[in-house]
């Protein structure tokens, strides 16, 4: 037989804070800045891999003949082209990928910076009744 009881009033108010609206938004912003960084941070990776990758093309490129031609990856195919003109559109990829990985940088410095404000003023209010860590 199960036995249900009544909380008295003050077992009810365990002295937890009352979330209000503005709270509420507060917590959500946090999630949503959560999830951004977290879209950042694997957006980031990725980059920071074709970064290498580029470079790895940039040594062996070196090592090639003036005259040779040399198959190039352009979107999803490979053309074959002379090597100054691949030299000439390594570089411009490689610096579109540094242009890339800063403005994410910057993006997640910007997540990181709006996320710290919100956990000030939540834990302030809150304490340990929320966790906003990881």
């Amino acid at each position: 037989m199960d036995y249900y009881r009544v909380l008295e009033q003050e077992d009810e108010n365990d002295d937890a804070p009352e979330v209000t609206w503005e709270d509420q938004k507060r917590i959500n912003a946090f999630s949503k800045f959560n999830t951004r960084i977290r879209g950042i941070e694997e957006k980031l990776g990725q980059l920071k891999q074709e970064k290498e990758a580029l470079d790895d093309i940039s040594t062996e490129l070196e090592l090639a003949d003036e005259d040779q031609l040399v198959l190039y990856k352009v979107g999803e195919a490979f053309l074959h082209m002379p090597l100054p003109r691949a030299l000439a559109r390594l570089e411009k990829d490689q610096e579109a990928a540094d242009a890339r990985i800063s403005s994410l940088a910057g993006a997640a410095e910007e997540c990181e910076k709006e996320m710290k404000e919100l956990k000030t003023v939540l834990y302030a209010k809150f304490g340990r009744a929320i966790n906003l860590d990881d």
